[in-house]
């Protein structure tokens, strides 16, 4: 089992990441029937291969959109970057040699 240091963005470092996501696809996409046990391993297989994923978001309600995307941070131990409509782009470094340097501040 992995242990994850959780790590605070800054707004600048967020805005970094922002950028880098602007043109990803998403990986992952959560449709009608929920975060399910294969959608949950789908997002922690990808987070080995990128650090920084969009996950889209096909949830009506917003409080069933809020408790997935909570899941999503706890499962992943990721930092969430960003949420516009229905897309959700979130962030966990490699442990070693991480490919996205982040500015200081």
């Amino acid at each position: 089992m992995r242990i994850y240091l959780k790590m605070k963005l800054t707004n600048n470092q967020k805005k970094y990441l922002r950028s880098i996501a602007h043109d990803l696809k998403p990986f992952v996409m959560i449709g009608q029937h929920g975060l399910s046990e294969s959608v949950i391993a789908e997002i922690d297989s990808t987070m080995l291969k990128h650090e920084l994923i969009k996950i889209k978001l096909r949830v009506e309600d917003r409080d069933e959109k809020q408790k997935i995307i909570e899941k999503i941070l706890e499962f992943s131990h990721a930092e969430i970057v960003q949420v516009i409509g229905g897309v959700l782009v979130i962030y966990r470094p490699f442990e070693d040699n991480p490919d996205i340097i982040l500015p200081r501040s």
